[in-house]
């Protein structure tokens, strides 16, 4: 490992649970990817731009729960304000999303 962190430098990183509510193609993305509007609870609605779609279909997707990071600035991706990082395991091109064991509530903290 190159880039050794402190476990203050990882407190500041906020990853919390979210169900998605809404999956929109997003074709104005470089590499396919899809629009994701997600609830965390108390923290509010947030969207996304993941790069999901050689394992999921969208309508799988409604209503799963998953783990973001909720603390990055804004990013503007192409024509769309991505607000969170939803967070996955990445194997040759694909991504896993990750995501609890069991329904949580929206909102809860990871650590």
């Amino acid at each position: 490992m190159d880039n050794i962190i402190t476990f203050e430098d990882f407190t500041k990183v906020d990853l919390r649970v979210g169900t998605i509510l809404e999956v929109n193609d997003f074709p104005n993305a470089r590499k396919p990817a899809y629009q994701l509007t997600i609830d965390f609870g108390d923290l509010g609605i947030k969207r996304s731009s993941a790069q999901i779609t050689t394992q999921y279909k969208k309508e799988d997707l409604i209503q799963r729960q998953i783990v973001a990071v909720v603390n990055f600035p804004k990013k503007q991706i192409a024509n769309f304000m991505s607000e969170c990082l939803v967070m996955g395991a990445v194997k040759d091109n694909d991504v896993f999303l990750l995501h609890p064991e069991s329904q949580i509530k929206n909102g809860s903290q990871v650590s």
